[in-house]
């Protein structure tokens, strides 16, 4: 199975330099869209309910202190490792949200219910690690 790294060197092969934020976002609709499509994960790693939309503490670890982020930044990854079909989903991803800006996609982020469901009563600036899970993840994309 490909992890998070695989998918976000291929994002970063496919669409270039973009801020830690944007990426973060795209690997995270790469995931959830796997899940409604397959019902399979694309990655096992998971992601977390921050103050800025859905992080994954490893992937925010290889990029901390970094606001843009290429391929030569990422030193974990290989987009090899990813299957033909796993590649067309994220190309599917790529041309629905790969142009959108970083704020356009955190504020999707929060409008949507994953995200909403991990952090319960929080306000939108508290500090939050709670896992959205791959279920409520799935549930709901499937649901669109």
């Amino acid at each position: 199975m490909a992890n998070i790294f695989d998918v976000a060197k291929y994002i970063l092969e496919q669409k270039g330099k973009m801020t830690t934020w944007k990426l973060q976002k795209l690997c995270y609709y790469s995931q959830a869209w796997t899940l409604a499509w397959t019902d399979d994960p694309l990655f096992e790693e998971d992601f977390q309910a921050w103050e800025n939309g859905p992080v994954c503490r490893e992937l925010y670890d290889a990029h901390k202190g970094l606001f843009l982020i290429d391929t030569m930044d990422l030193r974990e990854g290989k987009s090899t490792e990813l299957t033909d079909d796993e590649k067309e989903m994220i190309d599917i991803v790529l041309e629905s949200y790969g142009d959108k800006l970083s704020d356009w996609l955190r504020q999707k982020t929060h409008e949507e219910r994953p995200w909403q469901i991990a952090r319960g009563d929080l306000q939108e600036c508290e500090h939050c690690e709670v896992t959205i899970t791959k279920d409520s993840m799935r549930e709901y994309y499937e649901g669109l």
